[in-house]
């Protein structure tokens, strides 16, 4: 009998401690109301009549990162701003001015057009290689003005087939045309991969005097990306910039350009890496431009002295008291609350399935059970956020491209207002 109760109690001590066990690996709740930053552009939205989902830009956040990036090259480089990671040309001019520099890089034909027509005194150097017939397309539209593309556009080319369509373009239409190669210098996404593939494109060079070769771009995106192991990153800056510096020996020495590599373009690094240069190798310029308004993919370490300069804010539409399933398997809903306090209750908000996540107020989160929507999202929370319908919820943009330009107008909050509405450029790949 007493062994009996030794082991019923025994039993029973393993059951509670169990208990605890369990109720130790619960969540913990992560809810809290808005803290006082998004406060204050919830209640400027509010005043501005805004009731729909809205990119908002901080601007004293956005000129405080130009700045940082400006003392982190501390004068040793150009900076050249990405307009597809900030697709907005008031945008753009902000940046220009703060940053000293009317070097652009553009992606697209839609862009370059723009640019050309309403920023006639920028560089604009393309980022990717665009077919030919994109190129002569450029041509026939342009209506001439300020912009004059013989000395303010740099084409990309990336193969020697690329390179003689341009050949054969200028060629049928008469023009003058400024080319930039694509070099790959670890990163494999395309572009010059070795030095024979490099001659036989500056022998085009050599044979078509319409055609001028105007630099090189080395996209090493790669290099922060690579597992922080020992030594490895370091490696891969180191031959990036040694493969840089080979091309850029080669083709100098061949070409022999008028006034010397000192006029040419050697672009390099991009938001991750602009740090990486300091003028010691070929490059002699760097490219920017998400990291000034510092999604959530670009908190990396080179980055961590920036601050988040974008937000999508969106209101609520319902806030339910509780978080259902829906009929037919609410135990499933009913289970989760139980376990998890974060789930009690669920938010549906205006819109929604963006490339964002919930930032304010704290302990909002996707329901993995009840799914995405692009018409209704709903996020879970335990309540402890007090919103109610129409208060706002904020997001963070995950990347600035393409997202920057899905709510319109942006809305630029300073010190606690709203100071403009800046028009986005159309989304284009």
């Amino acid at each position: 009998m007493v062994a009996l109760k030794r082991r019923t109690l025994i039993a029973a001590m393993g059951v509670g401690l169990a208990g605890v066990a369990g109720l130790a690996l619960r969540p913990r709740n992560h809810g809290a109301p808005h803290a006082d930053y998004f406060a204050r552009i919830a209640q400027a939205l509010r005043a501005a009549g805004i009731a729909t989902p809205t990119m908002v830009i901080d601007r004293e956040r956005l000129l405080s990162n130009a700045r940082k990036v400006q003392q982190n090259i501390g004068g040793r480089l150009p900076v050249r701003l990405v307009a597809k990671s900030l697709p907005c040309l008031p945008l753009l001019d902000v940046l220009m001015e703060a940053m000293q520099t009317r070097r652009l890089m553009a992606f697209n034909l839609p862009y370059l057009q723009q640019l050309a027509a309403q920023r006639g005194d920028v560089d604009i150097l393309l980022g990717k290689p665009l077919p030919a017939a994109a190129a002569a397309e450029f041509y026939r539209s342009f209506k001439g003005g300020q912009f004059q593309p013989e000395r303010q556009l740099q084409w990309l080319a990336d193969t020697p087939q690329r390179l003689a369509q341009y050949r054969d373009l200028v060629r049928a239409q008469q023009l003058q045309m400024r080319v930039n190669l694509e070099i790959d210098v670890g990163l494999h996404r395309g572009g010059i991969s070795s030095t024979q593939e490099l001659q036989q494109m500056l022998a085009i060079f050599k044979e078509e005097p319409r055609l001028q070769w105007s630099g090189m771009m080395g996209y090493d995106a790669h290099i922060t990306k690579l597992p922080n192991l020992p030594g490895l990153r370091e490696r891969a800056l180191a031959d990036a910039k040694a493969a840089y510096r080979e091309y850029a020996d080669v083709a100098t020495r061949f070409l022999q350009p008028a006034g010397g590599a000192q006029q040419l373009v050697f672009n390099a690094g991009g938001s991750p890496t602009y740090r990486l240069h300091d003028g010691s190798g070929a490059a002699n310029e760097v490219a920017l431009g998400s990291g000034l308004v510092k999604p959530s993919d670009f908190d990396i370490d080179n980055l961590q002295d920036l601050a988040p300069a974008a937000f999508i804010a969106t209101p609520v539409l319902k806030a339910q008291p509780r978080f259902e399933m829906p009929k037919g398997v609410e135990v499933i809903g009913d289970m989760a609350r139980a376990w998890d306090v974060n789930q009690e209750r669920v938010y549906f908000i205006y819109g929604g399935n963006w490339l964002a996540d919930p930032v304010s107020p704290a302990g909002l989160a996707v329901s993995g059970l009840y799914g995405n929507s692009s018409n209704q999202q709903a996020l879970l929370g335990s309540g402890a956020q007090q919103l109610q319908a129409d208060d706002f919820i904020f997001l963070r943009p995950r990347q600035s491209e393409a997202v920057l330009q899905q709510f319109g107008d942006i809305v630029v909050v300073e010190n606690g207002r709203i100071t403009e509405r800046w028009p986005v450029m159309p989304a284009m790949p």
